[in-house]
């Protein structure tokens, strides 16, 4: 392989599957913090914001081969994947932390039992 993978997010003429895609990717990190609880260890929601990166990039991936007729190659979803992971992670930390939206959303997600710890999740 010569040349670098083409993404269907990244370039300079992006296409609507692509920033649907970017769009979704700057709401995961929203999305953990609705569906994890506070006592979440952050290596699980890491996890789980790279697993949902690798799902946008799968779905991303198949759609565009579909409604292209090209062919799915798992080389370009890998690293899409990374890619939508890395932004994903610069987006909650470079913006929804400082601003107090991941709190919001982790307050207003799933609730810890009361008097529960971290070690109770675990």
């Amino acid at each position: 392989m010569t040349d670098v993978p083409t993404l269907p997010v990244y370039g300079f003429a992006p296409n609507l599957g692509g920033l649907l895609s970017l769009a979704i990717t700057i709401v995961l990190p929203i999305l953990v913090g609705l569906v994890t609880r506070q006592s979440t260890s952050a290596g699980a929601k890491a996890t789980l914001l790279l697993l949902l990166a690798a799902v946008n990039s799968v779905l991303s991936a198949w759609l565009q081969a579909e409604n292209t007729a090209a062919v799915f190659e798992w080389i370009p979803v890998v690293y899409s994947t990374a890619v939508n992971f890395v932004i994903a992670v610069a987006v909650h930390f470079g913006l929804y932390k400082p601003t107090g939206v991941a709190r919001a959303a982790q307050d207003s997600g799933v609730k810890d039992r009361p008097g529960s710890t971290a070690a109770d999740v675990a």
